[in-house]
C-alpha cells in the first residue's frame, strides 16, 4: 500500500500518512513514539473514531528465519485482542504485511507519560500495575508479558489510571506455565529467561525492577556499560547498585521478594495481599477474582 495518504479532513495541509492498515481505518504517521526490544511504536490515527492510536511494528526479519516461530508470534498477538481489563492497554487490530515483512498491531494510546517516580499515590499506582499483571497470569491460557519495564507502564494523569502496554510479544502458555525463547529488556530480565525455560514468575522479577526504578529514578544495572556485563551480574545473582539507594525498608523488602529465586517469588495474588498495600482503599469491586491464586509453581 502506497504512503502519503491523507486522512479525511477539510484541512488541505493535513499531515500525510506513510502507511495504512489493510482495512483503511488506521493510518500511520512518521513520528516515532518509542521503541522496545524488537519493535517500534508510531503515532497513528483511527479514522472511524477520530482519535490518535499507537501503531506497533515488528520487523520479522530481525527476529528469526524460523517460519514456525513467526507464525506462533502472529497467533499469540491475535489472541491478545480478546483481552479486556482496565489495567491493560487495548489491542484493536493485528495483521502481517507480507511485502514489508512486518507484523503490525494497533493499540490505544494513553495520553500521559510513563511513570518516573513514586509520589503520594505511589502504592495505588504500583498496585494497579500488579492487578494488570494478575489479569494476564490468571488468564486461560496464562499470558506472560516477558518485557515488562517502566516504559511499558502508562499513567493517564487526568484520571489516575494505570495501564500495562507492549503486549505484542507476550507468550501464551498452556497448563504447564512454561515458555521458551529469549525476549525482553536486559536490565529487567529474570535470570531464568536467559535459560529459555521459565514461567510467569519472570514477570514478577521484572515488576520488582520496575518498582526499583520508580523508587530510585535509576534504571537497574545502569552501572553496567554492556548487555554482557548485565547478564553476568543477573546470572550470578548480583543485585543492581540502585537497590542500595532504597532507604525505606518496607519498600526494599517488597522489591527483594520479587527478585527472589523463581520458586520463592510470590504470585501476583500473594503480592496483592502484601502488607505493603495496607491502608489502600480498594474501590475496584469489579475485579472479582483479583486475589485468587494463579496456581504458579
Amino acid at each position: 500500500m502506497k504512503p502519503s495518504v491523507v486522512h479525511d479532513s477539510s484541512d488541505k495541509d493535513a499531515e500525510p500518512f506513510v502507511e495504512i492498515d489493510p482495512t483503511g481505518r488506521y493510518g500511520r504517521y512518521n513520528e516515532l513514539l518509542g521503541s522496545g526490544a524488537v519493535k517500534k511504536v508510531y503515532r497513528a490515527f483511527d479514522q472511524e473514531e477520530g482519535i490518535e492510536v499507537a501503531w506497533n511494528q515488528v520487523k520479522l526479519r530481525n527476529l528469526s528465519n524460523d517460519l514456525a516461530m513467526v507464525e506462533r508470534l502472529y497467533s499469540e498477538v491475535r489472541l491478545l485482542r480478546s483481552l479486556t481489563n482496565k489495567n491493560i492497554i487495548s489491542l484493536y487490530n493485528v495483521w502481517r504485511d507480507e511485502d514489508r515483512d512486518t507484523l503490525n498491531f494497533i493499540t490505544e494510546r494513553v495520553p500521559e507519560e510513563t511513570p518516573t517516580r513514586l509520589h503520594e499515590s505511589a502504592q495505588e499506582m504500583v498496585q494497579a500495575d500488579l492487578k494488570g499483571l494478575h489479569y494476564l497470569h490468571t488468564h486461560e491460557p496464562c499470558i506472560i508479558h516477558r518485557d515488562l519495564n517502566c516504559s511499558n507502564v502508562f499513567v493517564n494523569g487526568n484520571i489516575g489510571q494505570v495501564k500495562i502496554g507492549d503486549l505484542g510479544l507476550a507468550a501464551i502458555v498452556g497448563k504447564s506455565h512454561s515458555a521458551h525463547s529469549i525476549l525482553g529488556t536486559p536490565e529487567f530480565m529474570a535470570p531464568e529467561l536467559y535459560e529459555e525455560d521459565y514461567t510467569e514468575m519472570v514477570d514478577i522479577y521484572s515488576y520488582g525492577m520496575c518498582v526499583l526504578e520508580m523508587v530510585t529514578l535509576e534504571i537497574p544495572y545502569s552501572e553496567c556499560d554492556s548487555v554482557a556485563k548485565i547478564y553476568k551480574k543477573v546470572s550470578s545473582g548480583v543485585r543492581p547498585q540502585a537497590l542500595k539507594k532504597v532507604k525505606d525498608e518496607e519498600v526494599k523488602a517488597f522489591i527483594e521478594k520479587c527478585l527472589a529465586q523463581p520458586r520463592a517469588r510470590p504470585s501476583t495474588a500473594e503480592l496483592l495481599k502484601d502488607s505493603f498495600f495496607d491502608g489502600i482503599d480498594d474501590d475496584n469491586d469489579d475485579d472479582e477474582n483479583v486475589y485468587d491464586d494463579c496456581g504458579s509453581s
